[in-house]
């Protein structure tokens, strides 16, 4: 408790009982002081798996920037600076990612953070324009390294790397087995905390085939989302333009789905997210880019519409159900021309092809916008206090809150929205009037 900072009181907040043994090794290993390779599935919690032993380490009278966390994407960074937030420390942090506005992010800056959490491009944009200084920096954090190199960022992070003069361990997170790092990584003595190996293939996850001709292969799909219109569903193409094909036909049918690509405006993929979250949308259909690092309901059924390039996706696609000892089912459709790829091992069961299903009833909850955020001062208990005193919902009318800078999000109960709508609009947020609408 060198910060004043106790433990006990920290899981407390999170509503947690006690660390998962993949985060009592790691802080284990982070008190060693040696760099650390964590090894880990998507979804087993590994973001507190370092936040929690650094938080230790922050010092209060050091106007410095401490500890420097990289990411591949904006969807990451939110993430984590969300789950930094809820752990109430007192210490600032900034979130800096592409899409973002540079002057915002230079005055945050500016009144200098103990934490930065970014995406390599604009954390190495930020350091060459002397928005902050790196040499303070002493624990860094390279979160999804694996996907980080993947997606090309070998450059900049390098360039960020050889900024930091005075760091003092790194902390790195993958969600697959590396065989070798980059020699710009600079790892020294490094330690290891494997759970790869005791997450590999979940024994939870049932595995399931289908067969059907390729002309009635979106039948088929539409079979196996009724088993389960709650959802929440992942439905994974290869490509883009597949996704959104599946997704519109969907739509059709009376599914309200989100859809999720790289070639998505930042907004809209947000917007889709959310709505995931909330419920208002039980289906997300994606591309691999939703495969990993992004912070999504424990998904229930995972679908193959199209079969995966590669085992390490087929096996990411998986990873977003049976999550933490929950099971979780996984459906690979197959039509006439394709078959099972070798990579799928062990035992699937195979579904038989029905004829009638019963098609889609609306989510139970729907979207509202308050067009203010964080910058304008607003949080979600201003948000609450809104629809209970002047909507008169009950708590259960209430579903997920998300605050962003500009914008905020509140699941409502579908039966609930116009009415809701209707007391709220005329209404003021802290002395000032916002566009407030349902996000369609």
């Amino acid at each position: 408790m060198e910060n004043g900072i106790d433990k006990s009181s920290l899981l407390k907040q999170l509503n947690i009982k006690a660390l998962n043994p993949m985060q009592l090794a790691t802080d284990k290993a982070i008190q060693t002081g040696k760099d650390v390779m964590v090894l880990s599935s998507t979804g087993s919690g590994k973001t507190l798996a370092f936040l929690i032993p650094l938080l230790y380490k922050l010092k209060k009278d050091l106007k410095k920037v401490q500890i420097l966390v990289i990411v591949p994407s904006r969807e990451l960074a939110l993430q984590i600076e969300q789950v930094f937030r809820s752990l109430q420390s007192g210490f600032k942090v900034s979130c800096i990612y592409g899409g973002h506005s540079t002057k915002t992010e230079g005055q945050s800056l500016s009144e200098t953070p103990s934490v930065i959490i970014g995406t390599p491009g604009k954390i190495s944009y930020h350091i060459r324009n002397e928005n902050f200084d790196p040499t303070g920096v002493e624990f860094l954090i390279l979160d999804e390294f694996d996907k980080s190199l993947e997606m090309g960022f070998q450059v900049e992070m390098e360039f960020i790397i050889q900024s930091l003069t005075k760091l003092k361990q790194k902390i790195l997170t993958s969600a697959t087995k590396m065989e070798e790092l980059p020699n710009f990584a600079k790892v020294d003595n490094l330690t290891y905390v494997n759970f790869l190996k005791d997450e590999g293939n979940s024994p939870q996850l049932a595995l399931k085939v289908l067969h059907s001709k390729s002309k009635e292969k979106l039948k088929l799909l539409m079979q196996v989302v009724s088993e389960f219109p709650k959802g929440p569903t992942l439905i994974f193409c290869n490509h883009r333009e597949a996704a959104e094909r599946v997704s519109d036909i969907l739509w059709n049918k009376g599914m309200s789905n989100g859809i999720y690509h790289g070639g998505m405006d930042q907004p809209d993929r947000e917007k889709a997210l959310v709505k995931f979250r909330n419920g208002t949308f039980s289906v997300l259909v994606t591309t691999d880019l939703a495969s990993r690092g992004l912070d999504i309901p424990d998904v229930q059924q995972v679908i193959h519409y199209q079969i995966p390039f590669t085992e390490e996706s087929f096996t990411h696609r998986n990873g977003r159900t049976a999550r933490m000892k929950a099971t979780g089912k996984a459906y690979l459709l197959l039509a006439d021309e394709e078959y099972k790829p070798d990579y799928v091992k062990g035992k699937t069961i195979e579904v038989e092809v029905v004829e009638d299903f019963k098609m889609f009833d609306p989510s139970d909850w729907n979207t509202i916008y308050i067009a203010a955020g964080k910058k304008d001062k607003i949080n979600k208990i201003d948000v609450v206090g809104l629809l209970y005193k002047k909507a008169n919902l009950q708590k259960e009318d209430i579903g997920l809150i998300e605050v962003f800078d500009h914008m905020s999000y509140v699941a409502v109960k579908r039966v609930k929205v116009n009415s809701t709508l209707s007391l709220i609009k005329p209404e003021k947020i802290k002395g000032r009037k916002y566009k407030i609408g349902v996000d369609e």
